[in-house]
């Protein structure tokens, strides 16, 4: 932690400005939003590409502007956590991600003692872990896969939820107040209720009363799919002819059958914007559309349901690729 521990100094103690939510996230509204003027090392990457999905960005906007905490559910490819990302990086707000897998514990959370040599002597010191020490700077927390966490992590977070929540770290009799600058966030496929789909295994009900604490829900659903096909051309370079466009079209087709099969529980494994704009860079470099598509996404997903999916590419492409569809990664 030695390094996180030295960079909040980096970092302004407030937002310094105000951004024109129209003219930075080209929204129809007059809202204007705090922000940083200076970025550190911790602001996300700027995505310059990036389409903003309107009722998203308001309700993020909302947990940056008037420090609420906002939980976007949706099911996975549909870039929940890189909105965030995208809000924080026009905001040079930074942003940490944590995901809430079975490995992340209560320890990994509040942080735990450990052996340090200081004067040639060992000695027993206490190390934070991220949440304590994010929830003292400015930044925007953003807990991902928040329906997965284990009871004893939902707990410890619990106590943060609150605007002004404070969180006490009992083996050290101390109580940490949030910075005024601090945001929370959560990612989640479910809305707490735990999984009625069986399309996420692992994922588990959130007390109640904890959901209650999360002050604004949002849904983030598939790109439509003009939108898709625009940011798919406007991240490849060389598509901009009129064939162009209408391959890249019909990736998008065939990435909307994905999703509408896995939402009707026929496939495992859907295609994200990412893995066709994958499959676009990966075309260039083959000049073989059937051969990019099965090594960018065909060949990850699960035997049995290839010839499904290669019929998907079929109904786009006119193109057979079934015998291929039981191909192993080379």
């Amino acid at each position: 932690m030695s390094k996180r521990t030295e960079t909040p100094a980096q970092i302004s103690s407030t937002p310094d400005k105000q951004v024109s939510v129209r003219e930075t996230f080209g929204l129809n509204s007059d809202m204007t939003v705090a922000a940083f003027s200076e970025r550190s090392e911790h602001v996300p990457d700027l995505d310059p590409a990036y389409r903003f999905d309107h009722d998203t960005t308001l309700a993020i906007l909302a947990g940056f502007s008037h420090n609420r905490r906002v939980m976007v559910q949706g099911y996975h490819g549909t870039g929940k956590s890189t909105h965030i990302e995208q809000v924080a990086a026009r905001l040079n707000w930074p942003c940490l991600r944590i995901n809430l897998d079975s490995h992340i514990s209560r320890i990994d959370l509040i942080g735990k003692d450990a052996i340090v040599l200081r004067d040639g002597q060992q000695v027993t010191e206490f190390r934070e872990g991220l949440l304590p020490w994010a929830l003292q700077h400015p930044v925007a927390l953003v807990f991902d896969e928040y329906d997965a966490g284990r009871p004893d992590v939902m707990f410890v977070i619990q106590r943060v939820l609150e605007v002004d929540g404070k969180l006490t770290l009992l083996d050290q009799n101390k109580i940490i107040r949030p910075h005024p600058a601090f945001r929370l966030f959560a990612t989640t496929n479910t809305i707490g209720l735990g999984d009625t789909t069986g399309l996420y295994h692992g994922t588990q009900q959130i007390n109640q009363g904890q959901m209650d604490r999360w002050n604004i829900v949002a849904t983030l659903n598939y790109l439509k799919h003009d939108a898709e096909t625009n940011i798919v051309l406007a991240k490849v370079k060389g598509y901009g002819t009129a064939e162009g466009k209408k391959i890249i079209s019909a990736m998008v087709d065939v990435a909307d059958l994905t999703r509408a099969g896995f939402m009707a529980g026929d496939i495992s494994t859907v295609m994200s914007p990412r893995t066709v704009i994958s499959w676009a860079d990966n075309n260039q470099i083959f000049k073989d559309l059937g051969y990019s598509f099965r090594v960018t996404f065909l060949n990850k997903c699960d035997e049995t349901e290839r010839p499904v999916i290669a019929e998907y590419y079929q109904r786009c492409f006119g193109e057979d690729i079934a015998g291929a569809a039981v191909e192993a990664v080379a």
